[in-house]
C-alpha cells in the first residue's frame, strides 16, 4: 500500500508518496468452504444459498461456507496490501456492489501458494438480493451479485483478478455453469377488453412481471438457472370464450347408447353416441364431424381423476386460422341424452375467480383451468407457461403449477394470482411455483422431513427477511438439471453461454 506522509517544510505542507509494495509480485487465491485452494483469476463464485452468519473466529483452512470464497494474497515482499476492494459487476458489464476496504491478516501460506508471506479475507458472500447482502451478520463481507457477472477484485488501483459469477462448484450432478429456461408470460384480463390483472394498464403490468421475473432469476441464480429475458415473451390476452367441449367429464363413465347435440358457431351438430364407448372413442366421433363441418378439432386426452372410471376427453374448436369458436347446447333439450355419459362445455368467469383443483383432480385440473389453458397452449412442452390471473376463487390459493409427472396434457404451465406477485418479497410464489415444474415434483421438503422455511419450496413460510423461504440445497439443484436439463427427455433448460 502506498504510504502518504505530510511534512512541514519552509512554512509549507508537503506530501510524500512513499513506495507502494511491486504488486507484479503479489498473488490472489480463492479458498473454498472445504479448503481447497486455487489461483482466483479462473476461479468462479456462486450465488449464497444459505442465509447469513457471523464470521467464522479465524481465517483457519476451512471455513465451512459451501459458496463464500476466502480471498488469499501472496508475495514474497515485506509487505503485502492490508485491504482488498471488491466491485460486482451484472453480465452487462454495470457496477451492481462493492466492498471498498475488506481487510487482510497474516495467515500461513496453504499449498499451493509458493510464496514467503500471505494474507487472507474473511469468506466473501456472493448475495442474491439486497436484503441478503445487508444483513448485519455479514454485511462487511457479502455483495450483491448476479448470475452471469463479475467479481473484480483490486489493491491499491491495482486489478488482481475477475472472477465470474456461476452456478455451484459442486453438486450431486457435478458442476452446474449456466443454465437458461424459456418463459412465456400470458397474463389474463378480468373480463374482455377489460383491466389488466395487475396494474392500471399494459405498460405498468410489463414493468411489474418483469420485476418479478427478476426476483426468480435472483433466487434460481444459486443454482446457476435463469428464466428471461431475453428467452422471455408476455402477452395481454382476453378470458377466452366457451370453446372447450369435455368428454366424460365427472365420472368417466361409458355411453349407454344416447345423442350429443350442440351448437357450434351457432351451427347445430348431433353425433349418436354408440353403446358402451369410452370419452376417448366418443371424442374421437365428434372430431371427425366437427372436421366435416370444417372446423378444427384439437384433442387431449386427461388422465382420470380421483373417482372416474376412466379420463375425460377435451375437445378445442377452432376455425381454419385457429381463432376459438363459440360452443353452446343445443336451443332445446339436454347437452346428452344418455344415461350414463356425460359432456360439459367449459367457460371462463374471472370475475367470480378462478376455480383451481385440489388433490382429487390435481392431475387434471378443473374444466375452468383447462378452458382456460389450452385456449393458448403454444404447443411447444419445452417452454414454461405462466399464465397471470385476478384471482383464483375461493380466496385460499394464490399459485399452483402442472407438471409432467402427473401424466397430464397440461404440463410446465404455473397458474399465479396478483395477491402473489404483490406478496413475492415474502413468499416468492412464482420462483416456488417454477420450482416444481423444474423439479418435476409435487412435494414440498417439509412434506416428509424437518420444516425448514428457509427453503424456497417450502409449503408455506412466508419471511420477508433474509432467513425467508429463498434458498435453494445442492440436492435441488441437482435434481433441476436432471429432470430438465439438456439431457431430460423433454429438456426445459439449456446451456447459456450469456
Amino acid at each position: 500500500m502506498r504510504l502518504r506522509v505530510w511534512l512541514w517544510w519552509g512554512g509549507l505542507w508537503a506530501l510524500v508518496l512513499t513506495a507502494a509494495p511491486a504488486l507484479a509480485d503479489v498473488s490472489l487465491w480463492v479458498r473454498d468452504g472445504a479448503g481447497e485452494v486455487r489461483p482466483a483469476n479462473g476461479a468462479r463464485a456462486s450465488l449464497q444459498r444459505t442465509p447469513p452468519r457471523a464470521a467464522p473466529d479465524d481465517r483457519g483452512a476451512r471455513h465451512g461456507d459451501p459458496d463464500a470464497l476466502q480471498l488469499l494474497v501472496g508475495g514474497d515482499g515485506d509487505e503485502l496490501p492490508s485491504h482488498l476492494w471488491l466491485r460486482s459487476y451484472d453480465g452487462g458489464g454495470r457496477l451492481l456492489d462493492q466492498l471498498p476496504r475488506l481487510s487482510l491478516l497474516s495467515v500461513a501460506c496453504p499449498e499451493p501458494v509458493k510464496a514467503k508471506h500471505c494474507a487472507a479475507s474473511l469468506p466473501v458472500r456472493a448475495a442474491l438480493d439486497a436484503v441478503d447482502a445487508d444483513h448485519p451478520l455479514s454485511r462487511t463481507r457479502s455483495l450483491l451479485a448476479r448470475l452471469g457477472g463479475q467479481l473484480r477484485v483490486s489493491a491499491d488501483g491495482v486489478e488482481l483478478a475477475r472472477i465470474d459469477v456461476l452456478g455451484p462448484r459442486k453438486t450431486p450432478a457435478g458442476a452446474m455453469d449456466r443454465l437458461s429456461a424459456r418463459v412465456r408470460l400470458v397474463a389474463v384480463r378480468l373480463a374482455p377488453r377489460g383491466a389488466p390483472p395487475l396494474g392500471a394498464h399494459e405498460r405498468q403490468l410489463r414493468a411489474v412481471l418483469a420485476a418479478a421475473m427478476q426476483r426468480v432469476n435472483a433466487l434460481w441464480g444459486a443454482c446457476g438457472i435463469g428464466f428471461g429475458p431475453p428467452n422471455m415473451s408476455m402477452a395481454l390476452v382476453d378470458p377466452p370464450p366457451s370453446h372447450l367441449l369435455s368428454l366424460g367429464c365427472g365420472h368417466g363413465l361409458p355411453a349407454y347408447g344416447g345423442k350429443l347435440r350442440l351448437r357450434v358457431a351457432g351451427q347445430p351438430l348431433t353425433v349418436a353416441l354408440p353403446r358402451g364407448s369410452s370419452p376417448r372413442r366418443v371424442s374421437r366421433l365428434v372430431a371427425r364431424a366437427l372436421r366435416k363441418m370444417g372446423f378444427v378439432a384439437v384433442l387431449s386426452d386427461n388422465p382420470p381423476a380421483a373417482g372416474s372410471a376412466m379420463g375425460s376427453t377435451d375437445i378445442s374448436v377452432r376455425n381454419k386460422s385457429g381463432r376459438l369458436q363459440v360452443l353452446q347446447p343445443p336451443r332445446v333439450g339436454p347437452l346428452v341424452s344418455d344415461r350414463s355419459f356425460t359432456a360439459c362445455i367449459g367457460s371462463v368467469n374471472l370475475e367470480d375467480g378462478l376455480q383451481h383443483f385440489y388433490d382429487t383432480n390435481a392431475t387434471v385440473g378443473t374444466l375452468e383451468e383447462r378452458t382456460l389453458l389450452k385456449a393458448y397452449d403454444d404447443g411447444d412442452p419445452r417452454t414454461i407457461d405462466v399464465f397471470v390471473i385476478p384471482v383464483f376463487g375461493g380466496g385460499a390459493r394464490i399459485g399452483e403449477s402442472f407438471i409432467g409427472a402427473d401424466g397430464s396434457p397440461l404440463r410446465n404451465i404455473v397458474i399465479i394470482d396478483r395477491v402473489a406477485i404483490l406478496s413475492d418479497g415474502a413468499a416468492f410464489t412464482l420462483a416456488h411455483e417454477l420450482g416444481h415444474v423444474l423439479l418435476d415434483s409435487p412435494g414440498h421438503p417439509d412434506d416428509y422431513g424437518r420444516d425448514l422455511p428457509t427453503r424456497l419450496m417450502d409449503a408455506d413460510a412466508a419471511d420477508r427477511s433474509a432467513f425467508g423461504p429463498r434458498r435453494l440445497s445442492l440436492g435441488e439443484c441437482a435434481r433441476a438439471l436432471r429432470q430438465s436439463g439438456p439431457r431430460a427427455p423433454i429438456p426445459l433448460l439449456q446451456p447459456d453461454g450469456g
